[in-house]
C-alpha cells in the first residue's frame, strides 16, 4: 500500500520570541514493512541547523527559530510504501542496548496499578502473542479511550487512575506492564490511516514488545490490533519523550498556541 502523508504543524506566539531551539522526529524510518519513497520538510519562521541520528537511529532535525519569531510552521510531506508484516518488525537495532528497553522512566514506572493489569498473565497463556495481546485488552478495558482526562506529561499510574486516556497513555501503561513481565519494549510515533476521516489533529502511538524468535513486535492498543499497512512507524523511544514528533525550549514568557493538521491517505 501506498500513502501519502501532510503533517503541518503551526505555532503562535502571542510575544516574538527571541530565540528558540526545536528538535524534530519527523522523518519516517526505512525499516522492515515500509519504504521511505520521498519525503520533504519545509521550514517558516526558522531555519534547520543540522540533522543527525539518535541513539534509536531516528533521524533527528534541529531547528532554530528566526529572531523575534511570533510563530513557526513546520510543514512535512512524502510517500511510504507499507507492506503487511503482521506487525513484526524484526532483529534489534540502533545503538541502544537491548536491556535498555527493561529500565523504567518516568511515564512508564510500574506502581500497584500497572502491576494490578500485569497479575497473572504469565500463568495464564504459555505463548508470548497471545499473552500480550491480553495485556493490550487489559489496557484497554481499564482505560478507555477518552480525550481530555490525561496530558503529554502524564504516567502510566496516573493514567490508570484517571481512568481514561489517549493512545500515548495506551502505550506508556503497555510498556511499563510488559516491561514489569520480562520483555524490553519501546514507544512508537507515527501515523495511521484512518477509515472515518482523513484530516487528523494529532500524530498515532503504539507499543513494540521483543519477542524471542520474532524479534520487536507492534501492539496498537488503543485499536486492539498489530499494525499493518495503514501504519508508517517514524520514532522509538523508551517514552514518549524520546520519540516525541517536537520538542525543545525557548527564551521568553510569550504565550503560545499550536495547531496541527495530518493527512494520511491511500495513494
Amino acid at each position: 500500500m501506498r500513502l501519502t502523508i501532510l503533517h503541518t504543524t503551526t505555532y503562535h506566539f502571542d510575544h516574538p520570541v527571541p530565540y528558540g531551539l526545536q528538535q524534530l522526529r519527523l522523518i519516517p524510518k526505512s525499516r522492515a514493512g515500509q519504504q521511505v519513497i520521498n519525503w520533504e520538510m519545509e521550514i517558516e519562521g526558522g531555519r534547520a541547523q543540522t540533522e543527525f541520528n539518535d541513539h534509536h537511529l531516528n533521524r533527528v532535525s534541529l531547528i532554530s527559530f528566526d529572531p523575534d519569531a511570533t510563530s513557526i510552521v513546520v510543514h512535512c510531506r512524502g510517500e511510504v510504501e507499507t507492506a503487511d508484516e503482521g506487525g513484526v518488525i524484526g532483529k534489534h537495532g540502533g545503538f541502544a542496548p537491548l536491556w535498555l528497553f527493561q529500565q523504567s522512566t518516568e511515564l512508564t514506572r510500574a506502581g500497584a496499578n500497572v502491576r494490578r493489569l500485569a497479575k497473572g498473565l504469565k500463568d495464564e497463556y504459555e505463548e508470548d502473542i497471545p499473552r500480550l495481546h491480553a495485556l493490550s485488552a487489559r489496557v484497554l478495558d481499564a482505560v478507555p479511550y477518552e480525550i481530555g482526562p490525561t496530558h503529554a506529561a502524564t504516567s502510566a499510574e496516573e493514567a490508570i487512575e484517571h481512568g481514561g486516556g489517549v493512545c500515548q497513555d495506551h502505550a506508556h501503561i503497555f510498556i511499563a506492564a510488559a516491561r514489569a513481565l520480562g520483555y524490553p519494549a519501546r514507544y512508537v510515533s507515527g501515523y495511521l490511516m484512518m477509515d472515518d476521516r482523513v484530516h487528523q489533529d494529532a500524530s498515532h502511538a503504539w507499543a513494540e514488545v521483543h519477542v524471542p524468535i520474532l524479534g520487536w513486535v507492534g501492539f496498537d492498543i488503543s485499536n486492539g490490533i498489530s499494525p499493518d499497512p495503514r501504519y508508517v512507524r517514524v520514532a522509538t523511544g523508551l517514552d514518549y519523550t524520546e520519540a516525541a514528533p517536537i520538542s525543545g525550549l525557548r527564551f521568553g514568557t510569550a504565550g503560545e498556541a499550536m495547531m496541527v493538521d495530518i493527512q494520511v491517505q491511500q495513494q
